[in-house]
């Protein structure tokens, strides 16, 4: 081993942070040296009252305990921790109650961090001067106090052995200090780590992020892959009557046109959430957020309605009619009958609805082979969706009748079962079939949108 790597500890920016650290235990134990030292000086004078005393010593004792259990100052711990010893725990969740086995690792931590800053402050403030003190007598300075002093076998002559018993204290301090802070770095996640409950809350978190991606992912699909199919089926349409029917081919380019000014509106909105949940996660933002989570990890049903002036409002079953008359543009026979007003159903399930009636036209426009029909049922418990289309004739080797690999029908089912509905899709006697019922959610309970 080479001079370089012994000495490396020495010399190491962490080294000097956690001795900093040490340092700070040393400090807050300060006071507690202080009060133990009052109640020594009055226990050993025989003319104090002993029972006042005792009195007064337990009293004392449960008031400097009491700091240790705190979740406040396990707080701060776990801060100096993540700043100086550049270990990366968690921080506490706010709520969260710490229960007993949380408390007593904490006060185990702290207690073990004032002990060892004590004991680093007291070689600190003995160890460096000594041996200041025998460095400076090897230069002749200060010889006069050191002829006069004995240190074991050495006396103050002893200048050349003095000053390397200095150096050598100096290098054993910065080793203790490099190994009480080495040992506390890798304590700290056992002992400072988090409780059951902030577990719980941070995956609660987690599961809550992730689901919103998964929404915003839903609406991606549904929104650009609708588009991208409309202004694909309009496209090849136009290109087979380019030269036989011009004015087909004006209206396929103006509708081309704005299904795509509509897409691009819903990918802005989208984006727009995007970037408005990850400037929030990266404030660390914790106060009530207008698409904040709710307590089963959802996010709230009314979570981006509002349009900003990047984003455009999200479609409803208001917006069916606009939406059959694009598919319709494609060439693709849609007959709608709505039962009910649709006006009256909440914005989550009317959003729902529509994303899920979009979904189903996609794919009868990708896959289907005849005019498609959709059914709209508004009752008192919610809504139903029957959607149904005539399927090709499976090809050789595909005898299932099923064409639909892609998304589309897995974000249909999230999509009803995140409102606690029921979905069935497949093949039915020559047509593929979509069936959903998506109930209205009780009042006070929240889905995600």
């Amino acid at each position: 081993m080479s001079l370089r790597a012994v000495l490396a500890p020495l010399v190491r920016g962490s080294t000097w942070r956690r001795g900093v650290f040490l340092l700070l235990g040393g400090v807050i134990l300060l006071p507690y040296l202080l009060l133990g030292s009052v109640f020594t000086q009055m226990l050993t004078d025989r003319l104090a009252p002993r029972p006042l005393i005792l009195g007064l010593l337990v009293v004392a004792v449960v008031i400097a305990a009491v700091p240790l259990f705190l979740g406040g100052s396990r707080a701060l711990e776990i801060a100096a921790v993540r700043a100086l010893l550049a270990v990366d725990l968690p921080e506490p969740a706010a709520g969260c109650r710490l229960d007993r086995e949380t408390r007593l690792r904490a006060a185990l931590w702290i207690a073990m961090h004032l002990i060892s800053g004590g004991l680093v402050g007291f070689g600190l403030l003995s160890a460096l001067p000594m041996a200041l003190v025998f460095i400076a007598g090897q230069l002749g300075v200060g010889t006069g106090v050191l002829a006069e002093q004995r240190f074991g076998p050495l006396d103050g002559g002893d200048t050349g052995l003095l000053s390397l018993v200095g150096v050598l204290l100096l290098i054993s301090l910065g080793y203790a200090v490099a190994g009480l802070g080495a040992l506390a770095a890798s304590m700290a996640p056992v002992l400072l780590g988090p409780s059951p409950a902030e577990r719980i809350a941070a995956l609660e978190a987690r599961s809550s992020r992730l689901a919103e991606r998964n929404r915003l992912a839903r609406e991606l699909h549904d929104s650009v892959g609708h588009a991208l199919t409309v202004a694909t089926l309009q496209a090849g349409a136009a290109r087979e009557l380019l030269d036989r029917d011009p004015e087909f081919v004006r209206r396929a380019l103006t509708a081309i046109e704005e299904t795509g000014r509509r897409a691009m509106e819903e990918l802005d909105h989208v984006l727009g959430l995007l970037r408005e949940r990850d400037s929030a996660a990266e404030r660390g933002a914790s106060g009530p957020d207008r698409a904040a989570p709710d307590a089963g990890g959802h996010a709230g049903p009314d979570a981006g309605d509002d349009a900003g002036p990047d984003r455009a409002p999200r479609r409803t079953l208001a917006d069916l009619d606009r939406l059959v008359a694009d598919t319709r543009v494609t060439g693709l026979v849609v007959d709608v009958r709505v039962a009910g007003g649709v006006d009256h159903l909440p914005a989550v399930v009317s959003r729902e609805g529509y994303r899920i009636v979009q979904e189903g036209l996609t794919n009868a426009a990708r896959h289907g082979a005849g005019p498609v029909t959709v059914r709209l049922t508004v009752t008192g418990g919610g809504l139903e969706i029957d959607l149904a289309n005539p399927v090709p004739a499976p090809r050789a080797g595909n005898r299932s009748g099923s064409r639909r690999t892609g998304r589309g029908l897995a974000g249909m089912r999230e999509r009803v079962l995140l409102l606690g509905g029921r979905l069935a899709a497949g093949p039915d006697d020559g047509h593929w079939r979509v069936r959903a019922s998506l109930p209205v959610p009780r009042t006070g309970e929240r889905h995600g949108g």
